[in-house]
């Protein structure tokens, strides 16, 4: 093997330790040597439904062995794979479908009907693949299962490593947008280059993966986003490459923190890999309502990635699972994952290393120590937006004759060779020509004893322009706190400009299948209680 093509390392993995567990979900296990043999047969099956090279092929299903299934399946063939969140209506699939260019769809079927809606409206998507998900619904178009009896050895299809993945952002705060990944570039920014499992270095040879996977000791993960989700996906390319196995949730009744301890405990789980406090929260509160109700003395690490795990949550989790480690990490869809997060010290919520792929660059420059800009990686990286020159090029800047790829994230570098991440720059507020990073507002929030969840957004204000203005739910059997509680509580953590102007109480905080802040949902909420 010369390539570092995903199909090809799993391949070579897959026939190093062909019995070992693969996959475990609700209906079975898979074995390394029998996932790889399902995937064959269904690239061999897509291959000749006349799915080839370079065609998008959306996934839109829930969390289950088909969906890793057809995303091997599909890479196998050079195809793209791409990631739909399977909670957006007609409209925001359409206009995603429409912005891939897809050819085709695999999907659940209990999805058929806005299927059939799709295929109707854009004439590019030729092709429906129907997923049988035991919820006894039918399905339109081509049956998963038909093309499993396909035969591997009468395809004939080739593959490069610079075939690409395309990912698609969450759309929290604008249009979702395809991020091209190519496959090298990939299995380095978003998978860490093959031993992180282990703590080891990046592999230089393709052939080194194999090695890796052999030698893993017995683990077993379990990512609780969806794996349309980059965290979820990223987590389990990481584990299948690496040798792990992988315990799946399907994620239907929504999130159900006692169920899921109960399917740790039953899997012997090992790692558990979350979003947020959006997911930690829910399972701490289960933890502490049933106090040694599970057995989980295999339940070694608790991993986060893609929103914020607020400190005082994590502290908690060391009164019920006292010897949890617990890992906190930085990653965006444009450039992987940017590191393991070190206390703040200064404001921001958390704080990453500098290092030579990883700095803060502003107006096309790298910063000085003191000034803030846009955290920035190079090295491995995606190769643009899908369809989007423009956006490509305000993201993607070439300076000094090296490519970087600049986040939504502000930052400021600072003098001890730390980087503080300040928040999200679409969402900062200006009130009163001070700078507010919601994220921050809301980890201090989320410590209130009766507060549960919170956002917070800037509303137009005439005296400050922008006004910082929260929305809460509470706790459980709690009385809704008053704004002058909340700031009297706040005060001694943040400055005064960062102050809640207004506070408003709703049922639930709305967030993404995978716990990320909605703010569009927010700013709609608040600018109707003005």
């Amino acid at each position: 093997m010369t390539q570092f093509h995903l199909a090809d390392l799993f391949e070579s993995v897959a026939a190093r330790i062909p019995d070992r567990i693969a996959l475990i979900d609700e209906k079975g296990t898979l074995s390394y040597v029998q996932l790889e043999a399902r995937a064959a047969r269904l690239a061999a099956g897509l291959y000749l439904q006349g799915i080839g090279r370079g065609d998008h092929v959306g996934l839109y299903m829930m969390n289950g062995p088909e969906y890793l299934e057809s995303f091997i399946a599909l890479i196998k063939i050079g195809a793209v794979p791409f990631n739909v969140n399977y909670r957006y209506g007609f409209e925001e699939l359409k206009y995603l479908f429409g912005n891939a260019d897809a050819k085709a769809v695999i999907h659940g079927a209990e999805f058929s009907p806005l299927v059939e809606q799709l295929i109707a409206a854009l004439p590019k998507l030729e092709i429906s693949i129907g997923v049988e998900d035991g919820q006894g619904l039918a399905h339109a178009g081509i049956d998963y299962e038909e093309l499993m009896q396909s035969d591997p050895a009468s395809a004939d299809y080739a593959r490069e490593e610079s075939d690409y993945i395309l990912q698609y952002t969450g759309g929290t705060t604008g249009m979702p947008k395809g991020v091209m990944w190519p496959h090298k570039a990939f299995f380095y920014a978003c998978l860490g280059g093959g031993g992180m499992y282990q703590r080891k270095p990046p592999i230089q040879k393709p052939a080194e993966q194999a090695d890796i996977a052999e030698t893993m000791y017995p683990w077993r993960l379990m990512p609780l986003a969806p794996l349309m989700h980059g965290a979820a996906i990223w987590a389990a390319w990481t584990a299948l490459l690496g040798g792990v196995t992988l315990v799946l949730d399907p994620l239907r009744g929504g999130f159900d923190a006692e169920r899921i301890w109960a399917r740790i405990e039953k899997e012997a789980v090992n790692s558990v890999q979350i979003v947020g406090d959006a997911m930690a929260v829910p399972l701490l509160e289960a933890l502490n309502a049933n106090p040694e109700r599970w057995e989980l003395s295999r339940f070694m690490h608790l991993g986060n990635g893609g929103a914020v795990f607020s400190g005082h949550i994590k502290n908690a989790f060391k009164g019920p699972v006292p010897n949890i480690m617990i890992t906190d990490g930085m990653g965006t869809s444009e450039t992987g994952i940017s590191g393991m997060a070190a206390p703040v010290k200064d404001g921001g919520f958390m704080r990453l290393p500098v290092d030579d792929f990883q700095t803060v660059i502003s107006e096309g420059r790298i910063v000085d120590v003191g000034e803030v800009g846009y955290l920035s990686r190079t090295g491995h990286t995606p190769i643009g937006y899908y369809g989007d020159p423009e956006k490509t090029a305000e993201i993607f800047q070439e300076i000094d004759g090296t490519l970087w790829v600049l986040t939504g994230d502000e930052a400021r570098l600072d003098d001890d060779g730390m980087i503080t991440i300040l928040g999200r720059g679409s969402t900062c507020i200006n009130t009163g020509g001070e700078k507010v990073y919601p994220e921050e507002v809301e980890e201090v929030l989320r410590a209130h004893p009766a507060i549960h969840d919170a956002a917070v957004i800037g509303v137009s204000d005439p005296k400050w322009g922008q006004a910082v203005s929260a929305l809460i739910s509470l706790s459980k059997e709690m009385d809704a706190p008053s704004l002058g509680d909340v700031k009297d509580f706040c005060r001694d953590k943040l400055a005064g400009y960062k102050l809640p102007k207004s506070l408003k109480v709703v049922p639930e905080i709305h967030r993404s299948p995978a716990g990320k802040q909605n703010y569009k949902w927010a700013h709609s909420v608040l600018t109707e209680a003005i």
